[in-house]
């Protein structure tokens, strides 16, 4: 008897191979890895979000390209994949977050958000006639605490201390586990995104390319910096960076 080829697998999302892979899901987790490169970093007092918008041409208008997403007035959210599995995301979250405000008048929790997308993305992953969501999210935000959590096209989630999702995942991942820590202030961990950043993109970041947002624990806000803002941090960085053939 001839195997089946697996390609009959590959057409069907709810049915798994033999050897227990769902290939749909996995294709997803591809097209996330092909983003470009977000990352979070929790600090003692709040969080902070980053993008690269991978800007390709100098004809696209900068500001139209957006990746830091908020969804309410202490949750933020940076993507990584498909820009327009995304939006359908972020508007459900949305949706989510202030349909708990209208019913407990009060802000939702952060994990109880991450664990409702998540839901939502697992629903994509077992009917027959849909596709996983080709997004990774990166879902932030203050409540009595900072909280991060990663959410992938599974629909599984891991809450983190400084994580990165894209392209430039394992470099990000790298750098963090050398230089990552929990005492770190919002400048301190602003400017340890950007290191990261300006590693992945080789030094081609500027204050066009590079989206930065922060939620911070004293006013529970969402707030995205300035281009002015970012220039300055990024200027900082650079200037810290080694001669060229020096570690």
């Amino acid at each position: 008897m001839q195997p089946v080829p697996s390609m009959g697998y590959d057409r069907a999302i709810t049915v798994f191979s033999p050897d227990g892979r769902l290939f749909q899901v996995e294709y997803a987790r591809e097209a996330v890895k092909r983003g470009t490169t977000s990352l979070g970093i929790r600090y003692k007092d709040g969080v902070v979000l980053c993008v690269d918008k991978r800007i390709t041409s100098r004809l696209v208008e900068a500001k139209s390209i957006e990746k830091i997403f908020q969804i309410d007035e202490n949750i933020g959210a940076a993507t990584s994949g498909l820009v327009a599995d995304a939006r359908v995301l972020i508007d459900r979250a949305r949706v989510e977050a202030q349909t708990n405000r209208v019913t407990y008048d009060e802000p939702i929790d952060i994990e109880i958000l991450a664990k409702k997308m998540c839901d939502f993305k697992q629903l994509y992953t077992q009917h027959g006639g849909v596709r996983p969501f080709g997004i990774a999210l990166l879902i932030a935000g203050v409540n009595d605490t900072p909280r991060l959590f990663e959410t992938d096209p599974s629909g599984a989630l891991i809450e983190y201390k400084a994580t990165a999702i894209g392209a430039g995942r394992a470099t990000a991942m790298e750098i963090f586990e050398d230089k990552y820590r929990e005492d770190m202030t919002k400048d301190e961990a602003i400017e340890l995104a950007l290191t990261v950043m300006n590693e992945v993109t080789e030094g081609r970041m500027t204050e066009e390319t590079i989206e930065v947002a922060v939620i911070e624990l004293e006013t529970k806000e969402f707030r995205k910096l300035t281009p002015e803002e970012v220039k300055k941090y990024i200027s900082k960085v650079k200037k810290k960076e080694p001669p060229k053939g020096e570690e």
